[in-house]
């Protein structure tokens, strides 16, 4: 869960993003550029960041404000999951990442396995959507919507990439140290859960 504060400046920044993309005078804008200065001065006391810095950050952001879509494919070979080691922080992950314009979901998660592992899989079935504000993540500046896949292991090898150094199958007992930010040890566990029960329907929030 994120702390309150950060909680509180992502609200912010949304309502100022949104504000900004509807606006349609100077004073309006003038008003929601004030809120997204405060939505950045906020990040900038929980973090120690400087407030120039992330309000240039914050502005990037355009349009009416949605949270970002991360896909993650839960992918099984001999009773193990395949996961794949950062090169940003050292840790393991269900290998994925963020969702492209011009790709369906499914399209989106094959895309991001084989890019980052080698392997190709076919997407079987959603398994969960999660919010990422609600489980054990470090906290992020933005709003994310997780889609865990299973995945269908089809061909490939392993191959890691510009982003991952290392692939490899885990059993379930035998987790590495993980990369919080991307996966919880809690959701990979409930991804063994949902293959050993393909039956079980599709988990939320």
């Amino acid at each position: 869960m994120d702390p309150n504060w950060l909680d509180w400046a992502k609200r912010l920044q949304a309502a100022a993003q949104t504000g900004l993309a509807f606006a349609n005078n100077d004073y309006d804008r003038g008003r929601y550029k004030s809120v997204l200065a405060i939505a950045a001065a906020i990040v900038a006391a929980g973090t120690g960041g400087e407030p120039e810095r992330l309000e240039g950050l914050l502005a990037a952001e355009q349009g009416y404000a949605t949270p970002k879509v991360d896909v993650r494919a839960a992918v099984f070979r001999e009773g193990r999951i395949l996961l794949v080691k950062e090169r940003a922080d050292g840790g393991w992950t269900l290998p994925g990442g963020w969702a492209d314009i011009g790709d369906s979901p499914s399209e989106a998660v094959e895309r991001e396995t084989r890019e980052e592992s080698g392997f190709e899989v076919h997407a079987v079935k959603l398994a969960a959507v999660y919010d990422r504000n609600r489980h054990e993540h470090t906290p992020l500046l933005f709003h994310i919507w997780k889609l865990f896949f299973i995945c269908e292991l089809r061909g490939g090898a392993p191959a890691p990439s510009i982003e991952t150094e290392a692939v490899e199958f885990f059993g379930e007992d035998r987790l590495p140290p993980l990369s919080i930010g991307r996966v919880t040890a809690r959701q990979i566990a409930h991804m063994f859960e949902h293959h050993r029960h393909p039956e079980r329907p599709t988990t939320f929030d």
